[in-house]
């Protein structure tokens, strides 16, 4: 998504569109990612993790190839939903497999980790794609997609153990709705559920509407994004190093009651500021640093303390935790491509909204069921 958004300006200008309409790629793309989620994780419990990545992955290649052939917005906007659907494997697959191998911080620690390295990719993936857009213009980044699938592809065949456990359930329609209404119906599972889903809402809010909200409202070239789109991303990777060394000694609960002050802090201040009319572009970086650094102490600690209570559904588990963000991240996306009025006032009371509830949800809801 993060290689994307360079590009969405330019398809809309290349194919005779209005932003707004291009801004619908990235909205179905989410909507991919969150049926996709669904999907893949109930069938990776039965059939194993590899084949699961593999298929998604193959889904991946396919619909970037057609995407760089496409000829009108609908075209994209539909291709957009299938690559999401094939990139929602990666997410749930690798989640499921912590599930299966740690629990508890030692999960967390590794999940920490992972987004840690996660938060390299959205650094390097907005500048690759806007130099892509330069070079080739923007069928040039689905090409560049395509590339990165078959080298994904190569990998996962080659180097990946299958780690799922060895009783398979059934992944009949009646199966997989029981397993789904047991994790709602957990208390652990719906606080852990809530706290990070509020969190991420607010990431996606500000992913799925930067590029427009800061091109426009701060008059950046699409280079001049991307470079501080990866400084906004070094608050995601140092704050998954950090809280990685520090869960074996504070414990889950404590993490993220931490990462959920640090959270409401930077969206509150970019919020303040967004309505301050300052219009330079630390108004958006810097708070949007401090937010994420927060939500990578929060995230990862969450997620352990959702899936610690379920090894058998991991898959399932981990399903509804990537969906639930993305599929109403899509509703997100879409009211905030109609609210947009050229600044970035929209996306700030946004983000400070979801950042104040992921706090509530830690304080009223998680920190019953996690006192370490």
């Amino acid at each position: 998504m993060d290689m994307f958004l360079p590009s969405v300006p330019l398809i809309a200008q290349s194919l005779g569109s209005s932003p707004g309409a291009a801004q619908h790629s990235v909205t179905t793309y989410l909507l991919g990612l969150a049926i996709g989620q669904l999907i893949w994780g109930p069938v990776s419990d039965r059939y194993g993790r590899k084949p699961v990545l593999l298929a998604g992955l193959g889904l991946f290649l396919a619909s970037s190839v057609c995407g760089a052939a496409a000829d009108t917005v609908q075209e994209v906007v539909l291709l957009r939903f299938a690559q999401g659907a094939g990139m929602s494997s990666g997410p749930v697959v690798a989640r499921s497999i912590v599930r299966d191998l740690y629990a508890r911080e030692q999960a967390a620690h590794l999940l920490a980790r992972m987004m840690a390295v996660f938060g390299v990719v959205p650094v390097a993936a907005p500048l690759l794609g806007g130099q892509a857009v330069a070079l080739g213009g923007w069928p040039a980044v689905f090409w560049l997609f395509a590339a990165i699938a078959l080298v994904m592809l190569a990998a996962v065949g080659l180097g990946l153990q299958e780690t799922a456990p060895a009783e398979r359930p059934s992944i009949a329609p009646a199966r997989i709705a029981a397993s789904y209404a047991l994790l709602f119906g957990d208390t652990r599972f719906r606080a852990s559920l809530a706290t990070m889903l509020l969190a991420q809402l607010g990431i996606i809010a500000f992913v799925s509407s930067s590029s427009l909200a800061m091109a426009q409202a701060l008059h950046l070239t699409p280079t001049a994004f991307s470079l501080l789109f990866a400084a906004i991303m070094l608050g995601q990777i140092t704050g998954g190093i950090t809280g990685s060394r520090l869960v074996a000694r504070l414990g889950i609960g404590r993490m993220v009651r931490l990462g959920a002050a640090l959270t409401l802090a930077g969206g509150l201040l970019l919020a303040a500021l967004a309505l301050a009319g300052v219009p330079h572009w630390s108004a958006v970086v810097l708070p949007m640093i401090l937010y994420l650094f927060g939500c990578s102490f929060m995230i990862p600690n969450a997620t352990a303390a959702a899936l610690s209570p379920f090894p058998a559904m991991a898959g399932a588990a981990s399903s509804l935790l990537g969906a639930m963000p993305f599929g109403l991240g899509a509703l997100v996306s879409t009211a905030l491509s109609g609210a947009f009025d050229g600044t970035t006032r929209p996306m700030a009371l946004t983000i400070a909204m979801f950042g104040s509830l992921a706090f509530l949800s830690e304080r009223f809801f998680f920190r019953k069921i996690n006192h370490g």
